[in-house]
């Protein structure tokens, strides 16, 4: 059987528990002929999918009821066996519809790779999902594909022999080597990876917006650059739609480096200083900064535009003032920090503004054996829209996650050490300064309102996920509010 004929693909509307279908980002589309059945899958498979969906990590819509879910896309990377023997693999892009909160405009919209199989092996039991009552797949059992070793060496064998299934479209920049034992990674939160020996990870974009995701766009941009701070990406699958969904980058896997993070915190422990490692990435982070500025449009931050980003941080530490009470005695001298960037704006002061990376932590490197740095995970954050996340920001967005993340590890520590994480936060912008020829500390302004804005949104997210860690950015908070630039 050819793969056009083995290979079922759905643009569908079909939706479950609403009455008025929503249109996929593709907009409106008939289903092929061919592929019968289709318009009841997602009907037969929605019991599961109330049920399984809201429970994952990755899921975004926690605290809100689903009311129903609509198909933008199926497609049968492994056709289903008819005599149900051996496992099929479906990729789903499905809408999920939840009340809407004010700050959301849309359905989110995820990647499903839903594996099919008659009976489940015990070896899979933690995947299963469940077992389907009625329509096309009745009598069999639903699992998370990623986990059953089959269904990712065929994800693999996709990328080794690029093109189109169906709307996935598969390319390849280099080779890769066959043959590879896949393992699922369990730390990942708002997307899932696999490895591949100790050649490959692959990043499964979980909850995917219409344009090119940062992730891969970015590590693709500093790839032409020539710079080797960020593992270039070997391949990559899109949903082909009128903008492309990113679904899934295959990338370098760096066998035997550690990350900052955990870094960090075993030289706490030890009782060492951090000064050396943070000032390396510093050069390291000033190197991808010049890489990006060369490799994409550099628009200069204006009058206006300082203005819309001074609004947005005033209006966030208003709505996190309001949520977390303990920050209200601050605010006056916090608003100074905004303050100041706009009186430079309306004396004419403006700034460079680029790419970056726009969620840089140290839980966002990576060590070498041979001590060199690199940065991974350029998605930004995954609950700011798209266009936002790719949008250009000042270069010191990144310097201060980086500074209040020194903080961060420095407070688990007992007893505190601020000292560690003062050292380690002017060794890093040295670091820098060093690589990009300019000391982030130049702009004080700028900086203050960045790290300022960072630790609104740390204060906000401790209140409401982790209470225990309050203290940590309200004591920066406290130093933020007394600073006089």
């Amino acid at each position: 059987m050819s793969e056009a004929a083995s290979t079922r693909v759905a643009l569908a509307k079909s939706t479950t528990t609403r009455k008025t279908p929503r249109r996929s980002p593709s907009g409106p589309a008939a289903v092929p002929p061919g592929t019968a059945g289709t318009t009841a899958l997602l009907p037969s498979l929605a019991p599961l999918l109330h049920e399984w969906l809201p429970r994952q990590r990755w899921f975004a819509g926690k605290g809100r009821p689903v009311t129903g879910f609509s198909l933008v896309a199926a497609t049968e990377i492994l056709p289903l066996d008819p005599s149900a023997a051996g496992p099929g693999l479906l990729h789903l892009l499905v809408r999920a519809h939840q009340p809407n909160s004010p700050a959301r405009s849309h359905d989110d919209c995820y990647q499903l790779l839903l594996g099919v199989r008659g009976s489940l092996p015990a070896r899979l039991a933690a995947a299963r999902i469940g077992q389907v009552t009625d329509g096309p797949l009745a009598g069999r059992t639903l699992y998370e594909g990623l986990h059953d070793p089959r269904v990712a060496d065929l994800l693999l064998e996709r990328f080794r022999n690029p093109g189109s299934l169906g709307p996935l479209r598969f390319e390849r920049a280099a080779p890769i080597e066959p043959g590879l034992t896949p393992r699922v990674l369990d730390a990942e939160q708002s997307n899932s990876s696999l490895v591949y020996g100790d050649a490959y990870i692959l990043k499964i974009f979980r909850r995917v917006f219409p344009g090119t995701n940062p992730d891969l766009e970015l590590p693709l941009a500093l790839a032409r650059e020539g710079c080797g701070r960020v593992p270039a990406p070997v391949a990559w699958f899109e949903a082909a739609t009128p903008e492309p969904l990113t679904l899934g980058v295959l990338q370098p896997f760096l066998h035997g480096a550690k990350d900052g993070w955990q870094l960090a915190l075993g030289a706490l422990g030890a009782g060492r200083d951090f000064v050396p490692e943070a000032r390396a990435l510093g050069r390291a982070t000033a190197e991808v900064h010049t890489a990006l500025a060369a490799a994409l449009p550099t628009p200069a931050l204006l009058q206006s535009q300082t203005r819309h980003l001074v609004t947005g941080m005033v209006e966030r530490l208003e709505a996190a003032a309001q949520a977390v009470p303990a920050l209200v005695p601050y605010v006056p001298g916090l608003r100074t920090a905004f303050d100041a960037v706009t009186a430079l704006g309306h004396q004419g002061r403006s700034w460079a503004a680029q790419r970056v990376h726009g969620d840089l932590h140290l839980g966002q490197t990576l060590r070498g054996e041979d001590g060199f740095w690199t940065l991974i995970d350029f998605e930004g954050e995954p609950a700011k829209p798209l266009p936002e996340r790719r949008s250009p920001q000042p270069p010191v967005r990144d310097v201060a996650g980086m500074l209040r993340s020194f903080d961060y590890a420095a407070r688990t520590h007992r007893p505190w050490s601020p000292e560690w994480a003062a050292r380690c936060r002017a060794a890093y912008c040295e670091g820098y300064a060093e690589a990009a020829g300019t000391d982030p500390r130049s702009e004080p302004e700028l900086l203050r309102a960045h790290e300022t804005d960072k630790a609104v949104y740390e204060v906000l997210y401790e209140a409401r996920h982790r209470p225990d860690w309050l203290p940590v950015p309200m004591a920066a908070i406290q130093r933020l509010a007394a600073t006089t630039v």
